[in-house]
């Protein structure tokens, strides 16, 4: 696995962290609602994945496909997202995020 797939995956999870507004969390009712979906997404992403795939790109693909279907479906990302209100597509890539993030290794270790 090549270690720039790795790189531009984690800048495209980054990215869309920030379009989501996630440096500024979400009410903590809101972050249990995302944990859950991240729990959903861990289980989508253990099922048949080659062990040697990077989490970051695993997680990308995931948001990319979420993305894609959710546009095909006339879904799009809002400018400031409402987070008590926020619809199941915002949420699961609020949760993919969340994953990358605590995924990421820590600089130095």
């Amino acid at each position: 696995m090549s270690v720039w797939r790795d790189f531009s995956a984690r800048r495209f999870l980054d990215r869309l962290s920030d379009e989501l507004g996630l440096a500024t969390a979400p009410v903590p009712g809101v972050l249990a609602v995302v944990d859950q979906h991240g729990a959903a997404v861990r289980d989508i992403l253990a099922h048949g994945v080659s062990a040697v795939a990077h989490e970051a790109v695993l997680l990308a693909g995931y948001a990319r496909g979420v993305l894609d279907g959710a546009a095909s479906h006339g879904w799009r990302q809002p400018a400031r997202v409402d987070w008590p209100n926020a619809d199941w597509t915002t949420l699961r890539l609020a949760a993919v995020c969340h994953l990358a993030r605590r995924e990421q290794p820590v600089p130095g270790a």
